[in-house]
């Protein structure tokens, strides 16, 4: 599955779900055209991050619309190379920044993201 847009990072949800004023965020400042898509591992982590119903639901409420990639095997062994690669050269990141990496790679995306220093030292990545 090859697409154009681009994988938003869930530190990106979390600043627009965090801030009053959404106009000044990194969400609301991209292109109204911009194909978006969300990694499942960002959906397990903004509902996990949702401590009660009013929060889970501007999460779904947030989220509608917009594609999940899912967690599949490619996903998984593309997720597997990357966590060798960075341990390899001793440069670890979050466990589940490397599956977000690897579903952005596995379906040709680049990611946003807020964190540009962990996600920098992914091979074959391309910051959004």
């Amino acid at each position: 599955m090859e697409n154009s847009g681009m994988v938003i990072d869930t530190g990106i949800f979390i600043e627009f779900l965090r801030k009053s004023d959404k106009s000044k965020t990194i969400l609301a400042s991209l292109p109204n055209d911009a194909s978006l898509f969300v990694s499942a591992v960002t959906v397990y982590e903004l509902m996990m991050g949702a401590t009660n119903d009013d929060k889970k639901n501007d999460v779904r409420i947030l989220l509608d619309g917009i594609p999940v990639l899912p967690f599949n095997e490619e996903v998984s062994v593309n997720a597997a190379e990357i966590y060798h690669n960075l341990r390899r050269r001793n440069l670890m990141i979050e466990f589940r920044d490397i599956f977000i990496a690897a579903s952005a790679i596995t379906f040709h995306l680049p990611v946003k993201t807020l964190n540009q220093g962990h996600f920098q030292r992914i091979e074959n990545l391309i910051l959004a």
